[in-house]
């Protein structure tokens, strides 16, 4: 479960406004998913959709309210306790932010060797992952020897190596065709029917329209409307 609760995320500046008159990003944030629910995050460049999702991987910490994330309070939590609980949360960037020395393999695994999983298990778990995702012929090629959809699906496998009970994606087909978009999708909402919680934030009115789904609107640093509220397809 996902709920924030009159969530406001200010940033103080040296030398400039604190405290509440500082500039709020976010303010009277409030909203639920339940897990396994699959969430669209809409609105405008700089509306502050980029900020929602940062305040949800534990990025950012809010200035005001409460950010309840899998059962815990994350507004509140210790660095070692976030770090644990950011083990549990999948993210794809539309930069796909990719070591470049490092192949598709290793890529993957990258997460697994950080948390000291046995290199069996590690080799088990990434060959599934990247059969998954399309690439098991490409798994010693190192990024530039991807496409863009490739190095994005090269992402979602690693995002999902360590089987996060939280998934988000910013604009993860923005870079792509309708063609690699829609293949991105499958694999979102594949692992969205497993079980796994969804927020991906987009500007594609299609992908909105083609993959029903309620949206949460974000309008100057709010939300503008929450779908969930009225869904009943």
């Amino acid at each position: 479960m996902v709920r924030f609760d009159d969530v406001w995320l200010q940033y103080h500046r040296a030398g400039g406004a604190s405290g509440s008159d500082a500039p709020a990003i976010i303010s009277h944030m409030s909203f639920e998913i339940p897990q396994g629910g699959f969430r669209w995050l809409t609105g405008a460049s700089g509306a502050g959709k980029t900020s929602v999702l940062k305040l949800m991987y534990l990025a950012e910490h809010p200035s005001q309210g409460k950010i309840e994330l899998l059962g815990t309070n994350a507004a509140s939590m210790e660095r070692r306790e976030a770090a644990l609980l950011r083990r549990r949360i999948g993210v794809v960037f539309q930069d796909f932010r990719l070591l470049e020395h490092l192949s598709a393999y290793d890529n993957v695994a990258l997460p697994m060797r950080l948390a000291r999983r046995s290199e069996a298990q590690v080799r088990s778990d990434v060959t599934e992952l990247l059969h998954w995702v399309g690439l098991e012929g490409k798994t010693d090629r190192k990024p530039n020897e991807l496409s863009g959809g490739e190095q994005q699906r090269v992402a979602i496998a690693r995002a999902v190596v360590n089987r996060p009970k939280l998934f988000l994606a910013d604009e993860p087909t923005g870079n792509l065709d309708d063609l690699q978009a829609d293949r991105l999708m499958m694999l979102i909402t594949g692992l969205n029917k497993m079980g796994t919680t969804v927020v991906v934030a987009t500007h594609s009115k299609r992908l909105v329209t083609e993959y029903p789904a309620p949206r949460l609107e974000i309008a100057r640093g709010m939300l503008a409307l929450d779908e969930s509220l009225v869904w009943n397809r």
